[in-house]
Parts: C-alpha cells; structure tokens; sequence
C-alpha cells in the first residue's frame, strides 16, 4: 500500500476553506513536501472531509441557496471564480483565461446569471434588467 499524498488533512481544509484553487495546492504541496498532486486528490479530500459547501467568499455573487443538484454547474462555479478574483485570491492562468472568456459573452449579449432551483438545470441566462440587475446576476429581490 502507498503513502497517503495529503500530508496534513487539517491544513488542506483550512486551505479549501481559505478559498485556495487546486493548482495552488497543488503547487505548495510540491514546494512543502516535494509531493506531486493533482486536482482529483483535493476533489477527493473534499468530499472525503465531507466538506462540500463552496468555500471562500462570494462577493454577493451567489446569494442564492444553491441546491445539492446544482452546485456543480458551469456558471457558479464561474461565479465563484469571479468572487475569489475579486477578493484578491490568485487564479491559475488557466482560469484566469477561462473566466475572461466566460464573462465575454453574457457582457456582449447584454445577459446575467439566474437561478431557479426548482428547475432541472437551476442556472441559466436571461436578459439584464437596466437599473435592476448592475452586476453578473439577475438579482433575487426584484425577480
């Protein structure tokens, strides 16, 4: 049997609760312990340590009590990249690149991110409401 990757579980949560991405785990897990991860270990940890609320601030950018079907979808979890952007967290030139080009095309078509949980996809796009909706989200007190 080999030895456990995760050195030290507590710092791990600590770390996903500090909103940390899996590439910067991943890399001062190399430079700490000079042990080479990947995503699927920090996914597996997090599941394992039953830690599955999303972590980090939100920025106000979910208020949204998101059900268990849908928090994995694509736009909150951009949504949630955006929110650790704008507190200052440092994002991976990967998802650096993938946030830009997500919030091109809603930014461009005029949209913003809406949520209905009762529905099968939760998240979707609608048109921005003038006045009404000053950021990415079609805000939920004046639906």
């Amino acid at each position: 049997m080999s030895a456990p990757l995760i050195q030290d579980e507590a710092e791990v949560i600590r770390w996903l609760g500090e909103g940390r991405t899996y590439a910067w785990m991943s890399e001062e897990y190399e430079r700490r312990y000079n042990v080479t991860t990947g995503a699927a270990v920090w996914a597996d940890c997090r599941r394992r340590t039953v830690f599955t609320e999303q972590v980090g601030p939100d920025d106000g950018l979910v208020p949204w009590q998101v059900a268990d079907c849908h928090r994995r979808a694509f736009a909150v979890a951009m949504l949630r990249m955006e929110a650790r952007r704008r507190a200052g967290a440092a994002l991976s030139p990967g998802d650096t690149v993938r946030l830009a080009r997500w919030r091109r095309e809603p930014d461009e078509r005029g949209l913003v991110v809406s949520y209905d949980a009762q529905s099968d996809e939760g998240f979707g796009y609608v048109p921005r409401r003038p006045g009404l909706d000053p950021d990415l989200i079609r805000e939920p007190w004046t639906s």
